[in-house]
């Protein structure tokens, strides 16, 4: 008989993200606690969002841990990167997982095993996209995390020779495991339920369809140019957490009389965005890098074709049938785009190969995959 594995999990980020970052870790966790031979214990700075702290499904063998607070200044941050390493030895934990890219300083030393999931390295290869004290700043954590880990997980092949380019990282300290999507996204939903979500947020007769954060890097504008190429009755549903390039988008919008024709959304709860996904007819995606792309997994899951850029993880995560384009071109978005809106057998031939494609991102698979990293690190 197995003996149980008793680990621990930087849970920041499924208690506050709504993103890829928190996707994935809420999925690893009600994956992983299928199993009885695992112990789970979240930690994070604070219990964050109740509704995706909601998402982690309550089993015997998944525990909560949070900052006992106190007056060290910036305390729940000096917890997490340091003191967090006393509450693991008190809590017998064997291995460490940094589920966002982080690792708590002196944990090498500590006796504690630990990994560390990398799901890009943007800020390297990229800057560009960021403020330069927050490059800056990711780029020391990457560092000091190098120095901690005892292994990575690459969640994909991109990532993986990103992470030995830009991080010296020898092969055989990385193990390229793929991230899966909810299982909500490959459920069928009911027309009441579909027609309750589309009365909610008013959402067009006929739209395409983007989900991530509204930033530069994922380049929305290329599909909102697009829009000038195709049929006047379909618009363009943007779904992401709101930074300084919205207010371009936004004023792209008005100057263009493209106001009737595109809907920005923040802060959709994840049991809506799958019926969000449902009703719509194409999915865009045109981000400029990405580590792996989520969103792409969604929307085939939930019976999309879908329409994204070439250059990154992409075609890595959407297969040889989606349609890729090239970065800035809206015209060939839009020719992409109205390929895809035609109703016919090929549409559905691509779509039922895309699905056939990501089936090697299920959760089994992937889940057995973590079991023997985290045997084989203790």
């Amino acid at each position: 008989m197995k003996s149980q594995l008793s680990i621990g999990f930087d849970a920041k980020r499924i208690m506050k993200n709504t993103s890829g970052l928190g996707s994935y870790g809420r999925t690893l966790i009600n994956n992983l606690s299928t199993s009885e031979d695992i112990d789970i214990h979240l930690y994070s700075p604070s219990k964050g969002r109740e509704g995706l702290r909601k998402q982690i499904i309550e089993r015997e063998n998944v525990h909560f841990h949070y900052w006992a607070g106190g007056l060290i200044p910036y305390g729940s941050s000096y917890w997490r990167s340091h003191g967090i390493i006393h509450d693991l030895k008190r809590d017998g934990i064997q291995l460490y997982h940094g589920l966002s890219g982080e690792l708590p300083i002196g944990i090498h030393k500590s006796g504690i095993k630990s990994v560390v999931t990398i799901h890009d390295l943007i800020f390297l290869h990229h800057p560009e996209f960021y403020r330069q004290h927050d490059a800056k700043v990711y780029s020391w954590k990457f560092r000091h995390t190098i120095k901690e880990a005892d292994h990575f997980i690459a969640i994909s092949e991109c990532t993986k020779r990103d992470l030995i380019e830009y991080g010296h990282v020898d092969e055989d300290r990385i193990s390229l495991i793929y991230q899966s999507c909810s299982p909500r996204f490959s459920v069928e939903y009911d027309k009441s339920v579909l027609e309750r979500v589309r009365q909610k947020y008013a959402l067009p007769q006929r739209y395409i369809l983007n989900v991530g954060t509204i930033e530069v890097r994922k380049n929305i504008l290329q599909a909102v140019k697009a829009l000038h190429y195709l049929p006047e009755d379909i618009a363009l549903v943007i779904i992401g957490s709101y930074k300084v390039y919205t207010k371009k988008v936004i004023e792209y919008v008005k100057a263009h009389h493209l106001n009737h024709r595109v809907l920005l959304l923040h802060d959709v709860p994840d049991e809506d965005l799958p019926a969000i996904y449902t009703q719509a007819e194409v999915f865009v995606y045109p981000s400029l890098y990405e580590g792996f792309g989520l969103p792409i997994l969604e929307a085939i899951n939930c019976g999309l074709p879908v329409v994204t850029c070439s250059g990154s993880s992409l075609e890595e995560a959407g297969g040889p049938d989606c349609t890729y384009v090239t970065p800035n071109d809206e015209v060939g978005m839009a020719n992409a785009i109205l390929m895809s809106l035609e109703k016919d057998a090929e549409r559905e031939q691509k779509i039922a190969k895309c699905q056939e494609y990501v089936r090697r991102f299920q959760s089994r698979d992937l889940i057995e995959q973590m079991f023997k990293l985290y045997r084989s690190l203790l």
